[in-house]
């Protein structure tokens, strides 16, 4: 059997109410005594899970980082890393479902706060999965599982060998894919979002790369309407997925149809 671990507050308790028969063992801070941890315990309880109590050294030890918020849980591991899923399988999960496919696509993200917190919002406004490259992206570190607060136990993360390949994927199944640019006519104001559709998200510094970009359906700005010329890409993130959800919830508020992105590249 193999054993990863998950650790934070948010990531243990939704371990344990979707998938309890996985923990193998439970570990929190013998430091530590209040409502959330109680509420922790209350949940192992219900489920049988006896908690081990050990002080900061081992728990540091054991989540292999201090970014643990005083809990550590052992899980039995698939053979993927934490938080991975198969990209097929999700993409064919999704397109069964009756909500239109969101999936949020990042180009190289290299901060794990920028990681961590892009998937937090992919779980807060309901993508279907979040898809990184395999090479040239922050790992699922400690830094980026804090930063998702959880997120990764609930919004599948899948890594595919090619981000190109995998928009070409995607297109095939008629997900329009929206890159996000700066430099382009097309905004959120625009462009139709209540389809299937899948954001891509560039890097910090770079924004996305060149055949990433020139493989989109469209690119999209989003509106500024202060001094500020550009945005945190987990801030921007939000605001994207966030403002594809308002679309759906009133269709009649956006425009009509995809701006400048008729017929795909």
């Amino acid at each position: 059997m193999k054993l990863s671990r998950i650790m934070g507050f948010h990531a243990v308790s939704a371990r344990l109410e979707r998938r309890p028969d996985s923990v193998v063992e439970l570990f929190a801070s013998s430091a530590r005594r209040d409502e959330r941890l109680a509420k922790l315990l209350a949940l192992a309880e219900q489920q049988g899970l006896d908690v081990q109590f050990v002080d900061a050294g081992r728990l540091n030890a054991l989540a292999q980082s201090d970014e643990h918020q005083g809990v550590v849980a052992l899980v039995e591991s698939s053979g993927e890393g934490v938080g991975e899923a198969d990209f097929d399988s999700v993409l064919a999960a999704s397109l069964k479902r009756a909500a239109p496919p969101m999936f949020l696509l990042l180009d190289q993200i290299q901060d794990p706060h920028n990681l961590g917190a892009c998937i937090r919002s992919a779980d807060a406004f309901g993508a279907d999965a979040v898809i990184l490259p395999k090479h040239g992206s922050a790992p699922l570190s400690a830094v980026a599982l804090k930063a998702a607060s959880g997120a990764t136990e609930t919004t599948p993360v899948c890594y595919v060998n090619n981000l190109v390949q995998c928009i070409e994927t995607l297109q095939a199944e008629g997900i329009w894919v929206l890159g996000a640019e700066m430099e382009t006519d097309a905004t959120l104001f625009n462009t139709a979002l209540t389809g299937p559709i899948a954001w891509v998200m560039g890097n910090e510094g770079k924004g996305l790369r060149r055949l990433t970009r020139e493989r989109c359906d469209a690119l999209v700005a989003i509106p500024m309407m202060g001094a500020v010329e550009s945005l945190n890409v987990s801030v921007a993130t939000a605001v994207c997925l966030y403002a594809t959800q308002a679309a759906r919830a009133n269709p009649a508020a956006v425009g009509k149809s995809h701006h400048k992105a008729e017929t795909r590249k």
